[in-house]
């Protein structure tokens, strides 16, 4: 499949878009009630589980927290966690929406990104896990909301604001390394394909 030049495959949205709208302050402030109960969407809870699990590492999802929203975007618990990871399910029919796992730094990333900060305000860098693949837009724009979708491969980022000069990667997608993903934006960070040493 032949990418656009200048808005070649990869992640877009995905840390900001989908955990967002799930597990932070809405962009007037305002926060989202948690509910108990699952979305009804005719999908199964343990089908939502899996399809979140699939996103992380085994040593990293068996602890996390599960959650999925729903009709009404608010937060809805599938599964309880103790290790400071939140995993969700996505939508596989929604591009920009696919099933990840994050740790505390990069839901904060994602929340500041969602209200358009200037910046993120996570004080130490965060890690985002998107090992099942995503279907994404752009790498270079990060609210692209209009580029044909492009299927990516497994890989997972380092959610810090990264300098693609200073670090001498390159700014384009990539099928294997690394490279800085939204260059030159206040959130860039680290995009890296593949699954980390030692995952399956």
């Amino acid at each position: 499949m032949s990418r656009p030049t200048t808005k070649t495959a990869a992640l877009v949205a995905a840390i900001a878009f989908a955990a967002i709208i799930w597990t932070v302050p809405g962009r007037r402030g305002e926060s989202e009630p948690t509910q108990r109960v699952p979305s009804n969407t005719g999908e199964t809870v343990e089908a939502k589980i899996g399809r979140a699990m699939s996103a992380g590492p085994a040593e990293i999802v068996r602890s996390a927290k599960i959650i999925d929203k729903d009709v009404h975007g608010h937060t809805v618990v599938l599964r309880e966690g103790s290790n400071g990871f939140t995993c969700m399910p996505g939508n596989p029919s929604v591009i920009g929406d696919p099933p990840m796992c994050a740790d505390g730094p990069s839901m904060q990333w994602a929340a500041d990104f969602a209200a358009h900060k200037p910046k993120p305000t996570n004080t130490v860098p965060g890690i985002t896990y998107m090992l099942a693949g995503a279907t994404q837009r752009s790498d270079s724009d990060p609210y692209d909301q209009t580029s044909p979708g492009i299927t990516v491969g497994p890989h997972w980022m380092i959610m810090w604001p990264f300098d693609a000069k200073a670090t001498g990667l390159p700014t384009t997608h990539r099928d294997s390394g690394a490279y800085i993903m939204w260059a030159g934006n206040p959130y860039a960070h680290l995009h890296v394909m593949g699954r980390p040493e030692g995952t399956h």
